[in-house]
């Protein structure tokens, strides 16, 4: 069951913008952000998995708000890096620029610059129900950065399906491909089809 109102347990931003942006399409929902909720932390990330991540970010802002949680945890998978960075994307390096940089280095003068980005959104209640869903979005690893939009690895990461790099893409575009998107669309349909799953993990 989708519920009413929901807690974004996010500190980013931009990820912030795009999950609020993406969850309008739930119906009228109170949503409010960790912004409404000063005192409320989030937890260290230290699951191996997407889905641990993001399953740990969901219960601790469940617990301390007493409102559903929405949470997600993202990466960026380089096939020509073993799948790095992976579930690490985001300690890569310590700013978005930095994480760049040290993307670009790394693939230096490689040909194959296939990559993938993998989303899991998970949703946990007060009760300790939780619900989850993936997505994923594939690519290449542009050679330089292009666009002014979005965030992360947006300005390097050239979807598929829009030729283009998310950076250089419309919001509208990038919400139609992203992993995002596509795992808040499969968490969606998950609830609508059942009220969650008792947390035994």
């Amino acid at each position: 069951m989708i519920p009413s109102r929901l807690v974004l347990a996010t500190a980013n931003v931009g990820k912030a913008r795009e999950l609020r942006e993406l969850v309008e399409a739930w119906g009228a929902l109170d949503v409010q952000s960790l912004r409404d909720f000063p005192d409320v932390g989030l937890p260290e990330e230290d699951g191996v998995t997407y889905v641990e991540n993001a399953l740990l970010k969901a219960r601790a802002v469940a617990a301390a708000t007493r409102l559903p949680a929405l949470a997600d945890d993202s990466g960026l998978e380089v096939d020509a890096l073993s799948g790095a960075p992976g579930v690490r994307s985001a300690r890569f390096a310590p700013t978005d620029a930095a994480r760049i940089a040290r993307l670009l280095d790394a693939l230096r003068g490689a040909v194959d610059r296939r990559a993938r980005f993998r989303c899991v959104a998970a949703l946990a209640w007060p009760d300790g129900r939780t619900e989850h869903a993936e997505g994923v979005c594939t690519g290449r690893i542009a050679e330089r950065a292009d666009g002014a939009g979005g965030f992360g690895y947006d300005p390097v990461f050239v979807a598929d399906e829009l030729g283009r790099t998310f950076a250089a893409a419309t919001r509208e575009e990038k919400a139609r491909v992203s992993h995002r998107a596509r795992a808040v669309r499969a968490l969606s349909g998950r609830l609508a089809a059942g009220s969650g799953s008792p947390d035994a993990s």
